[in-house]
């Protein structure tokens, strides 16, 4: 979790946040899409997070891509924001959000895929045909909008 959230929720405790961040979304040659396995939800997402102070949505995409996956993006392409009520989420552990979600595309990457921070369990592509049935509520949203 972003340094900057931890602060924050010193002062808020769990209650609800509006949590600005971003999401990419990476697909192979063979046009299936990268999914996470997430440590704190124990279900398939996306790769993205929390953006950090003083950080552009096209910088957290490209950290967040990286922590999270070993991969690098060196191009990449806004796709949407997304906001709004369907984007509310509640973590395990009790934290409340309303996500504000820029999504981007990856255009160019370059990697081995690798789980180095300890917030995913498994990386794995998928077709948009065969999508795992445990996919985050978040992660449905987007791919159903954008890529389905």
């Amino acid at each position: 979790m972003a340094n900057y959230v931890k602060e924050l929720r010193s002062f808020v405790g769990s209650r609800p946040i509006i949590l600005v961040g971003s999401t990419i979304a990476v697909f192979n040659d063979h046009k299936e899409i990268l999914l996470q396995y997430r440590s704190d939800t124990r279900d398939w997402g996306l790769p993205g997070g929390a953006m950090e102070l003083g950080e552009s949505l096209e910088e957290t995409a490209k950290r967040e891509l990286f922590e999270e996956t070993g991969l690098t993006a060196t191009s990449i392409e806004l796709i949407d924001v997304l906001s709004g009520e369907e984007l509310y989420f509640k973590y395990p552990h009790g934290d409340e959000v309303y996500n504000v979600i820029a999504l981007y595309i990856a255009n160019e990457v370059s990697g081995k895929l690798v789980m180095n921070d300890g917030e995913s369990l498994d990386l794995k592509y998928f077709s948009l045909e065969d999508l795992p049935s445990q996919l985050e509520g978040r992660a449905k949203i987007i791919i159903d909008k954008h890529f389905i």
